[in-house]
């Protein structure tokens, strides 16, 4: 008789809540939530012992939605809640819910020091370039010269860059995806979920109500082949038609320029993509046309929270170190007398 147990199966319903989803027709946060309710319940492990946190925004309605634990927490904060969270309970998979307003504005130190911690939870950032749930004013992501109600005359903020921004902040697992791209999302979520450390994934998604079409020179089916480079570890950045294919090199002033590949002498030219190479995962993250979706960049370094607890066995270790009253009323201690 065999003694191997087997994998417990799950479906996509298991992940599902009862809760009445309420986002706007068209929206693009309904692929969203699909294809996480999907991966999760791929991945063999039962619905409690994952937890989404969420901050505040139409993306912070997810957990009401997952068919799991969940906080819907405040603005911008997410990532501290999420941070005790998985310093509480290690073996929790713990995912953040959250948008390009709620991360990087108001959470925008939130954000990048969950990343140079390298807290071990996954970061899902919706990003519509457009403060939804407000009503359509102009976010950190939306463009140069974008008219909305709290910009009538044009915006004349700069936006970021989020993947650049989560590279800068020594990322350890940055990528980028769509909401209508469904395939490929499903494939970002599976690396996402096997990193260890932060993964941050940030994913284009359509607000149909205030912001309709913000992606789709990109996106769209007629213009995807010449206008986006799937990336794939140790795969040749190639795009475009079967007819006409392009690629990327590299030029001598550390930029990526875009060839025609007409040959075998053009093909030997064309850069292979190399997840821990910073500063290729970099360029791709600030390439404008085409974008780049994919794993830009994963690298290894320790987490947060298994440093943190490293501390506390070594604490505990120490003699006398398990005296409260001795560590608060030590003598570091003064009284103050009439």
């Amino acid at each position: 008789m065999s003694t191997n147990e087997e994998t417990p199966q799950y479906t996509k319903k298991d992940f599902m809540s009862e809760q009445t989803i309420r986002w706007c027709p068209g929206c693009g946060d309904y692929s969203i939530l699909s294809q996480v309710q999907q991966v999760l319940s791929e991945l063999g492990r039962p619905r409690h012992e994952f937890a989404v946190v969420s901050g505040i925004g139409c993306s912070s309605r997810f957990p009401y939605y997952m068919g799991t634990y969940g906080f819907h927490t405040i603005h911008g904060r997410a990532p501290a809640v999420a941070t005790g969270l998985k310093l509480s309970n290690p073996a929790l998979s713990v995912w953040v819910a959250t948008g390009d307003g709620d991360a990087l504005s108001i959470g925008g130190n939130h954000f990048i020091h969950l990343l140079r911690r390298n807290v071990d939870v996954q970061v899902l950032m919706f990003n519509n370039r457009i403060y939804g749930l407000t009503k359509g004013q102009y976010s950190p992501t939306s463009e140069a010269g974008k008219k909305t109600k709290s910009s009538p005359m044009g915006s004349v903020d700069h936006p970021f860059t989020p993947c650049a921004l989560a590279l800068g902040a020594d990322g350890t697992f940055v990528a980028r995806t769509a909401d209508i791209f469904v395939k490929e999302q499903r494939d970002v979520l599976r690396a996402a979920y096997g990193h260890k450390g932060t993964a941050f994934v940030e994913i284009w998604q359509n607000c149909s109500i205030f912001n309709d079409g913000a992606f789709k020179d990109f996106t769209d089916r007629k213009a995807r082949d010449e206008k986006v480079v799937f990336v794939e570890h140790g795969k040749p950045l190639l795009f475009g038609s079967k007819d006409a294919p392009k690629g990327l090199v590299m030029t001598p002033r550390i930029e990526l320029e875009v060839i025609d590949v007409r040959g075998p002498e053009d093909e030997a030219r064309v850069l292979v993509h190399d997840e821990t190479n910073t500063v290729l995962g970099t360029l791709l993250a600030r390439l404008k046309e085409p974008i780049a979706m994919g794993v830009l960049h994963r690298s290894s370094r320790p987490v947060y929270e298994e440093g943190v607890h490293a501390q506390i066995a070594q604490a505990r270790a120490r003699p006398g170190a398990a005296d409260l009253k001795k560590t608060i009323f030590g003598n570091n201690t003064w009284k103050i007398t009439g």
